[in-house]
């Protein structure tokens, strides 16, 4: 039988999100993907369901219940415009989902954090991101996923020039990032998308797992056999090329009509 899941995304027009979004939605283990967003989602499809909602009204009635939660949300101190600004984007918010999906019932809570996280950090961003996986461990989800990728790479629909100039540059090493040097090769955003997807279908089974860059670069969906009871639920389509020819002998490519067999019949009156 195929899984009957469902999913919570926060953070579904970012780069990651987005890219999350329609893995999550062309997914057959899940049935419905939920997305609350501040924006209107250029993306349709029959699973989605799109709440439009700033994340400081967020209430109770907006979380649906889900097998997971999906945190994409991020931002940058030049977009934010301020420290506070940055902190309830990168910090707030992520916190205020969480404790609303825990109240709902929700076991397992995947979120984006960064390299280098680290509340005594020297850089301000990676404090907030460290403040972010203390206050998010001490929550106590039956399971914490957390997701610390490098530079990540792709199209954005902002410009961004110290990510452009870094993921040139890291193009250019990344081939040289070898053994423990693994974790800061810049990652596609496609690749921690898919990552997030496998970490909650076969994850690691524990309490807190953080997931380094590295470790994100190698993961990918398990192919997995199916047994002859899945098989047999699955719609059995017609094989036209199974067909054996001794016992379905093809038809000659020409065909004559042979008029001399056809028996002359005298008009009627």
């Amino acid at each position: 039988m195929k899984a009957m899941r469902s999913a919570l995304v926060v953070g579904a027009t970012g780069l990651v999100g987005s890219k999350l979004l329609k893995l999550l939605c062309d997914s057959e283990e899940y049935v419905a993907v939920n997305v609350i967003s501040r924006r209107p989602i250029d993306y349709f499809h029959p699973k989605l369901v799109v709440t439009l909602r700033e994340f400081d009204q967020i209430a109770d009635s907006d979380i649906e219940f889900a097998h997971e939660v999906f945190c994409c949300l991020g931002t940058t101190m030049k977009k934010a415009g301020s420290k506070e600004q940055f902190e309830k984007v990168d910090f707030e918010y992520p916190m205020t989902i969480a404790a609303l999906a825990k109240n709902r019932g929700i076991g397992h809570f995947i979120v984006i954090s960064a390299m280098g996280a680290n509340e005594k950090a020297l850089a301000y961003y990676s404090r907030v991101k460290g403040k972010l996986e203390t206050a998010l461990t001490n929550m106590d989800f039956p399971q914490l996923s957390i997701v610390r990728p490098s530079l990540i790479t792709g199209e954005r629909g902002e410009f961004r020039f110290g990510e452009a100039f870094g993921a040139k540059a890291l193009k250019v090493v990344n081939p040289l990032l070898v053994g423990p040097l693994k974790k800061v090769r810049s990652i596609p955003a496609q690749q921690i998308a898919l990552a997030m997807k496998v970490i909650a279908l076969h994850g690691k089974k524990q309490k807190v797992t953080i997931y380094k860059s590295d470790e994100l670069l190698a993961l990918k969906m398990p192919i997995v056999e199916k047994n002859e009871e899945q098989l047999a639920n699955q719609e059995v389509l017609f094989n036209w090329d199974k067909l054996k020819e001794e016992e379905f002998p093809p038809v000659d490519d020409e065909v004559v009509f042979d008029r001399s067999k056809i028996k002359e019949v005298e008009p009627r009156d």
